[in-house]
């Protein structure tokens, strides 16, 4: 999946990413969700390790468009994760004292401590993106903040974090489909908002901010992939794929056991003769 990986020295053009991309499982959608199912069980063998271990912090951010699959991705992943060792953080719109502060501040406590994976739904992005489009801040300041952004992600991988970020790729047409399936279902009509509307006849605005976003903040420390969303089997695949190499990639291991356990054993073990007699 390194091919939908961000390369800053090759600028991506939204408007060529193919929504409907499959890669090289097109037509091979069962053999698909087999392979996820065993993605889930290896990113729950993982996520015990990394708990156990003690010593990686690990931070996946997400980002799309209103429908764009967040809350199904993270679902999806989590299946069958022990949620001990794993934090959610969904950034909505700034209260009144995150306001007070500078757009970062709200953000630096809900990174990963050691043992933990944390899942952003959103993140300090908006600040670039939703910020941009409605024109909350002027140009002057929300252009300084992909360099803040790249020094700030810079800062956390140094201290050991292990940064991901992923942008769920969907078109107009499909977001509409969702959309009008949201509003047929009656189980799902909580999730439409009628600001939804609103935000999606901006979408082209937000194309160009994402594309920035993307362009400029993609980094050897905490790189972008842009994966294909439309269809939700093989969004999981790409994003399960990428994080389950990742943390096989930091080689972690269980800690040693306690030194001679037959003296514990052997303690337990006349705890209970001691009481027959």
């Amino acid at each position: 999946m390194q091919c939908y990986k961000v390369d800053p020295e090759k600028p991506i053009k939204l408007k060529k990413l193919d929504a409907n991309d499959l890669g090289n499982w097109e037509g091979k959608k069962k053999d698909a969700r087999k392979t996820f199912a065993g993605l889930q069980k290896e990113l729950a063998e993982l996520q015990e390790v990394l708990y156990a271990e003690q010593k990686q912090k690990v931070l996946i951010i997400l980002q799309a468009m209103d429908t764009g699959g967040k809350d199904g991705t993270t679902r999806s992943l989590l299946e069958k994760v022990n949620p001990q060792g794993v934090k959610l953080a969904n950034f909505k719109v700034p209260t009144p004292i995150e306001l007070a502060h500078d757009y970062l501040w709200r953000v630096h406590p809900k990174v990963p401590a050691k043992g933990e994976i944390v899942f952003f739904n959103r993140s300090h992005y908006e600040d670039v993106l939703v910020v941009r489009v409605h024109e909350l801040v002027s140009k002057e300041v929300w252009k300084k903040r992909y360099e803040q952004i790249n020094a700030f992600e810079k800062m956390l991988a140094e201290e050991g974090t292990t940064i991901l970020k992923f942008y769920l790729h969907i078109d107009l047409e499909e977001q509409k489909q969702r959309f009008i399936e949201r509003l047929t279902d009656p189980k799902k009509q909580w999730k439409f908002n009628p600001g939804d509307l609103e935000e999606r006849k901006l979408w082209d605005s937000y194309q160009a901010a994402y594309q920035d976003v993307l362009n400029k903040t993609s980094t050897p420390w905490a790189p972008w992939y842009a994966i294909p969303a439309n269809r939700n089997w093989y969004r999981n695949l790409c994003v399960g794929s990428v994080i389950v190499d990742t943390l096989k990639s930091l080689k972690m291991k269980y800690p040693e056991p306690i030194s001679d356990p037959e003296t514990y054993l052997q303690a337990l073990e006349n705890e209970g003769k001691e009481k027959q007699e």
